[in-house]
């Protein structure tokens, strides 16, 4: 495990390439410690949202080959697959009905989840929650930087609140 966390301690900005379709969502990822990681979403659905604290489970694969997955309290699942050495990312969102399906509500969950804890079990709980909208996609990591474990700095405002120069060089 301690080589796992030396791999996932990074930051990793990563947007989506069009391997499964182009839908230019971005996101950033930080893997605060074996158990927890935080994260940001720069574009897509729920573009604005971000998270720290998010328990997570995650495992080795194989030399550089990670998978983390969670449970989100607006009833989302999400399973990521780090591909380091080749600075590939498979993810896939499992989203309720209430959030991605036709009609419903992404924007409720557009916010410092940390927050609104309350409110996003409430939302999850009204639903509807089936069927999941299951949407998988690849991405390609263009940024990576060893950030240490449990540091508070990594992801500590919304996207909206970085300044325009945050990707460059990115």
């Amino acid at each position: 495990m301690r080589d796992l966390i030396l791999q996932l301690s990074k930051s990793s900005i990563y947007s989506t390439k069009p391997y499964t379709y182009d839908n230019g969502w971005k996101y950033e990822w930080y893997a605060r410690n074996e158990t927890t990681c935080d994260y940001r979403i720069h574009q897509g659905l729920v573009g604005g949202r971000w998270v720290t604290n998010q328990k997570m489970n995650a495992v080795q694969f194989a030399p550089g080959i990670y998978k983390v997955d969670w449970h989100e309290p607006t009833g989302t699942c999400v399973s990521l697959l780090f591909d380091l050495s080749r600075k590939i990312v498979h993810g896939t969102i499992f989203f309720p009905q209430w959030i991605a399906g036709e009609g419903q509500h992404p924007e409720k969950t557009i916010c410092y989840q940390n927050d609104f804890i309350e409110d996003m079990h409430r939302f999850r709980d009204e639903g509807p929650a089936y069927p999941y909208v299951i949407i998988p996609e690849f991405a390609q990591v263009t940024y990576m930087k060893n950030e240490g474990a449990d540091n508070d700095a990594v992801i500590d405002k919304a996207p909206g609140q970085l300044p325009s120069d945050f990707f460059d060089g990115k």
